[in-house]
């Protein structure tokens, strides 16, 4: 039998991506409920010895003898980030996450992020392509499969601190699975941003004919029904966090928190549900983290596991979102409970929209074939 020894791949840039339809929120959160339930199965591998970890992270030290390296400045990451996904995906891929906070100085997205997607069989690539919108898109759409199931389903108002590209596919998503949504309470740090993203809804979502700016914290979280903070910002001291206390939620709301966040007592305690994208994520980064964790990682469920260590939680109370979405538990069970989820991205997520986005564009022509070789010089 003669051998076929040459290896193309697709290279996709960003207009390509849009072109296979990277920005299509509602495929992208069907996407991601088929991707918690492989991963409720256990039907994936992340790295790390525990097949969980939320990647590999280059880190720089305060002071060094060499002039030239990069110091630990602000969301100053080199990562890889890694994953293999089952089922109907079959495919394993790995994000390049490049940041700097600086970059806006230079007129650059803080992180520039790429994708190479694999062959699972022969580790062949099968695309390199640019992946800030897809990582924009699927960590944002966590948070909507969130509210399928979680929200009430006559939700009406969004509570957004953080009108940035995260703010934007969060409420994206929102609006993709809580069709009665018409008003929005807003927070950001400049008028730029603001101006830019109701510019952004109104074009967007004319569904939303309420549009509110806040000045606190507090009046974002007041009467909302959905709550998400999507904030930048500094990690080390869980006091600086953005804060929900208790007093502020109605009854009923459901609140995704994919950025730093602080809880009060109130919220930490067992009458909030407390739902998790995966406890094993949050354990695994337990494992690697200094402690306390959450000054590290300033996510809810990097402080849950503060506390489960602490004897403040009973594990028992944490709720992986993958199970109720397999139906192995119930979504939201009345409407006046009180559900907080914590949204820590994972590197399977890239890997399911990736793949998704090679299959349009395969199916369509879309991006430009490269060649790796026609026959290898080594073998």
């Amino acid at each position: 039998m003669q051998e076929n020894t040459k290896i193309d791949f697709i290279y996709l840039s960003e207009p390509d991506m849009i072109k296979a339809g990277v920005m299509d929120m509602p495929r992208c959160v069907d996407t991601m409920e088929d991707m918690f339930a492989l991963l409720y199965k256990g039907d994936y591998r992340m790295a790390g010895a525990n097949s969980d970890s939320h990647g590999a992270l280059i880190t720089f030290p305060e002071q060094s003898p060499f002039p030239t390296m990069p110091k630990p400045t602000a969301d100053r990451r080199l990562m890889a980030m890694p994953a293999y996904l089952g089922g109907d995906f079959q495919t394993s891929g790995v994000k390049w996450y490049g940041s700097n906070i600086a970059n806006r100085e230079k007129g650059l997205p803080r992180s520039i992020l790429t994708l190479i997607l694999n062959d699972i069989d022969t580790g062949t690539p099968l695309a390199f392509m640019s992946a800030n919108l897809l990582s924009a898109y699927r960590t944002g759409a966590i948070p909507g499969v969130g509210a399928r199931h979680l929200a009430r389903k006559d939700s009406k108002v969004i509570g957004l601190l953080g009108p940035g590209v995260m703010g934007k596919t969060t409420v994206s998503a929102f609006m993709a699975t809580c069709p009665h949504l018409d008003t929005i309470k807003i927070k950001g740090r400049g008028q730029k941003s603001l101006d830019d993203f109701i510019g952004w809804l109104k074009e967007t979502f004319p569904q939303i004919t309420n549009i509110q700016v806040v000045d606190s914290i507090e009046e974002v979280v007041r009467g909302s029904d959905l709550v998400t903070y999507c904030n930048s910002g500094e990690t080390g001291d869980p006091s600086t966090y953005p804060m929900v206390k208790r007093e502020w939620v109605k009854p009923g709301a459901f609140l995704a928190m994919p950025a730093s966040c602080s809880l009060d007592e109130g919220m930490e305690d067992s009458g909030v549900r407390k739902v998790l994208d995966n406890t094993r994520l949050y354990e695994a980064w337990y494992e690697e983290l200094p402690k306390p964790a959450h000054n590290c990682v300033p996510l809810i469920g990097v402080r849950f596991m503060d506390m489960i260590a602490a004897g403040q939680l009973d594990k028992a109370e944490l709720e992986d979102i993958g199970k109720i979405v397999a139906n192995d538990a119930p979504g939201r069970q009345n409407d006046e409970e009180i559900i907080i989820m914590s949204v820590g991205g994972m590197p399977v997520e890239d890997v399911a929209w990736a793949t998704v986005i090679y299959r349009n564009a395969i199916e369509q022509g879309i991006g430009v074939k490269l060649n790796l070789w026609d026959t290898p010089v080594l073998r």
